[in-house]
């Protein structure tokens, strides 16, 4: 199986293992932290595939940012392989992508209620697309990249925003059983 990286060049998967075949230095050592990651939660290329193309489909519809994608993004294949490539490397730590998100984020009209609503449909598809620990592991990666987003794209406007907690609903299982003690 062949997945295109954001660079354009192409990375082999070795479809039983789900592993790339790689050259680069640490190599075996990003294939068993990727192995471990699987082996833990369950999520395999496969799974984030289903996860982007679900969400983003929904994100798509929704009246809040749907607008905001649908007038940057002209080519949605291009853009979702680069989302799946930027969760490889979020979620399982696969190296897969290299791009800027801040820097690819800073010029769209966005602000916290965006980034709210980004992670109650996230929150929603991930909880059905992905068996609970599965949903957990990406919940948790989601809270931290609207969080660095948002309070990145505030500091460019030039404004201090207090750590504020994003709605109950966008937390990961473990997060709300921590708050309910």
């Amino acid at each position: 199986m062949f997945c295109e990286t954001q660079g354009g060049s192409l990375l082999t998967l070795r479809a039983s293992e789900g592993m790339s075949e790689q050259t680069e230095p640490g190599a075996a050592n990003r294939d068993l932290i990727v192995q471990d990651i699987v082996a833990r939660t369950g999520i395999d290329e496969a799974m984030i595939e289903r996860l982007v193309r679900t969400f983003y489909g929904r994100a798509r519809r929704d009246p809040l940012i749907g607008p905001i994608f649908e007038s940057k993004v002209h080519d949605w294949e291009r853009h979702l392989r680069r989302l799946c490539a930027f969760w490889s490397s979020v979620a399982l730590m696969s190296g897969r992508y290299h791009g800027q998100p801040m820097v690819a984020h800073l010029p769209l009209p966005i602000d916290s209620p965006h980034f709210d609503r980004w992670l109650e449909i996230f929150a929603e598809t991930a909880r059905e697309v992905c068996p609970p620990v599965a949903a957990a592991h990406f919940l948790e990666r989601a809270q931290r990249i609207a969080e660095s987003l948002d309070l990145g794209i505030a500091v460019q406007k030039g404004e201090i925003r207090p750590t504020r907690m994003r709605p109950r609903r966008t937390w990961p299982p473990s997060q709300e059983a921590n708050d309910a003690q």
